[in-house]
């Protein structure tokens, strides 16, 4: 698991330089649980992490250099890395 979000966090970086490797990573961590638990909420046979792995890369393909920009706008988000102190 560690190897699959280190690849998504060296690659959210490539797109990303207003945030830290810590940032990032507590990004990855969020999106990838978030993303399985939608998708089994929503009744979806689990795909396996590779699958994961492919929709998280398009996400940061598209979203990654505005990502840190979510902290601004979701309180949700901003608490989280408040309390983990990688907000400046």
């Amino acid at each position: 698991m560690n190897d699959y979000f280190e690849r998504l966090t060296n690659r959210l970086l490539e797109h990303n330089d207003n945030m830290s490797y810590s940032e990032a990573r507590t990004w990855i961590e969020l999106l990838w649980e978030d993303f399985e638990s939608t998708y089994a909420k929503a009744g979806h046979k689990y795909k396996g992490k590779d699958m994961t792995e492919k929709v998280l890369l398009e996400w940061i393909d598209h979203y990654g250099p505005r990502l840190h920009e979510v902290l601004l706008e979701k309180p949700k988000y901003r608490e989280l890395f408040e309390k983990k102190r990688f907000y400046h």
